[in-house]
């Protein structure tokens, strides 16, 4: 039987799940694909090749056991296949939904080398785990017998809920610190609806607080304790905070009203969806109803923001991005998405000055050319002399990245080390950081990532810390 679900790429075509039409799904913030029905679900499972060498697997940073359960979904054997999707991922629904397939495991998938089109990785996965919800499936965390020793976790993003995750299935006493009022990090303020719908995520927050882990929100470390009050307070730490400062843009008129951070944006947005009273947005600061928009930058974050001021009701969107269209660090799947929906895509152009003396009326631009590859191997873009234009603008959306916050100042911590990206320095074999029994995962070590990879960071870390608490209890009992 196995043999006969499996191998079907030839002679069964590639299909995504039906996308809502795009008039349609610009009105609202619901994710704007429904998910396989059952038998949808299991043919293109059953496209997978089962090849020998599992270049889904080897490039997803979990190393889920992609092929496996693929197999087991054709077969209708979808709990199993659950299981196995839950073993390596504390979040697979969520991976599903917002991990970058197109470069990741469906991007590497052998039968799309083949001309066949890749198996639809993601929206299997997420199929899977909704089913498990639905069903009951999910089964609580199984919490390990009491170690009687506590960690502290700072920051309730994907890395921090990751390892906490693990660390309570161990048997630790787990607390976990944030700065903001609902757990989840960008993945329940940065990230839209559309990409991820709250209470995807709010549930595995409540699974989380089921299993005894103790969350503190509203909580900044440096206002509310120090990091070395914390230290006190817990065996060990883990720093998790992401990176949340943005990039800055050098430009006349930078400082003007109407020109506005992406993460203010989208978490302003956001905030409204969960009937949050929030002023700026209200006040028209952070709305862009009605509005001429220019989102500056080509990653994820700008293709979240010109998605979002479209739903919002802008008059017009506009991305303006340094390279071109295969050049740019976001999704392509993304690209295609906003453009369906009507954004316009300014490439190989680059701000220039922000026009308006109290108000951004527009933005001064050049065009740019691409040069010789810089040091990532991208073809590194220049200055296009003489080819200047303007745009029209009543709201201009900064989404360059993100870089750290200076922590040792900010936790008032100065032993803690840092690289001169400002990232938090740890040991590549055990991940602790210059101090010891402070260790840290995810984007405050790795610098802007994907999700996936802070999961897998998350992960790691977990066995770090238990092998850590571990010796230092034995060494504790020794001395007794």
């Amino acid at each position: 039987m196995a043999d006969d679900a499996m191998l079907k790429f030839v002679g069964t075509g590639q299909v995504y799940p039906e996308k809502r039409a795009a008039q349609l799904r610009a009105e609202d913030f619901r994710e704007i694909a429904n998910r396989y029905a059952v038998p949808d679900a299991e043919q293109q499972a059953g496209r997978c090749s089962q090849c020998g060498v599992p270049y889904c697997s080897v490039h997803c940073p979990l190393h889920n056991h992609i092929p496996d359960w693929l197999r087991l979904t054709a077969e209708g054997r979808l709990r199993e296949a659950y299981a196995l999707s839950n073993s390596t991922s504390t979040m697979p629904e969520i991976c599903g939904r917002i991990c970058p397939q197109d470069r990741l495991c469906e991007g590497n998938c052998v039968i799309e080398f083949s001309g066949h089109g890749a198996v639809t990785i993601g929206s299997v996965e997420k199929f899977i785990t909704d089913t498990a919800w639905e069903q009951g499936w999910v089964e609580p965390v199984h919490v390990g017998r009491a170690k009687g020793q506590s960690v502290g976790v700072i920051g309730a993003g994907p890395a921090g809920l990751a390892a906490a995750e693990y660390l309570r299935e161990m048997g630790y006493d787990v607390h976990v610190y944030d700065r903001h009022d609902r757990s989840g990090g960008l993945l329940t303020y940065g990230i839209p609806g559309f990409k991820l719908e709250k209470h995807v995520v709010q549930r595995r927050v409540e699974r989380l607080e089921e299993a005894g882990i103790v969350f503190h929100r509203g909580f900044e470390v440096g206002r509310d304790a120090t990091l070395g009050e914390l230290r006190e307070r817990h065996d060990t730490i883990l720093i998790a905070t992401g990176v949340y400062k943005a990039r800055a843009i050098k430009a006349p008129g930078v400082g003007a009203a109407g020109v506005v951070e992406a993460l203010d944006y989208l978490t302003a947005s956001n905030r409204k969806g969960f009937g949050d009273a929030v002023p700026e947005f209200d006040d028209g600061t952070l709305d862009a109803r009605g509005k001429h928009v220019v989102v500056v930058g080509g990653g994820d974050t700008a293709m979240d923001c010109v998605r979002t001021a479209v739903r919002q009701g802008a008059a017009s969107v506009k991305c303006l991005y340094r390279r071109d269209r295969a050049n740019m660090p976001g999704s392509q799947r993304e690209v295609a998405n906003a453009e369906e929906e009507g954004v316009e895509f300014v490439w190989l152009s680059a701000p220039e000055a922000f026009d308006g003396s109290e108000k951004v009326t527009g933005v001064r631009a050049t065009r740019m050319r691409l040069g010789a590859p810089d040091a990532s191997g991208r073809r590194a873009p220049e200055l296009d002399p003489g080819a200047g234009f303007q745009l029209p603008a009543d709201l201009v959306i900064k989404a360059l990245g993100f870089e750290p916050e200076d922590l040792p100042k900010l936790f008032n911590a100065d032993g803690l080390g840092v690289t001169r990206w400002g990232t938090v320095r740890t040991d590549g074999k055990t991940m602790m950081t210059s101090l010891d029994g402070v260790f840290a995962a995810g984007d405050i070590v790795r610098g802007a990532s994907l999700v996936v990879w802070a999961i897998r960071d998350g992960r790691d870390v977990a066995a770090h810390m238990h092998a850590w608490m571990r010796a230092h209890a034995d060494a504790s009992a020794q001395a007794a």
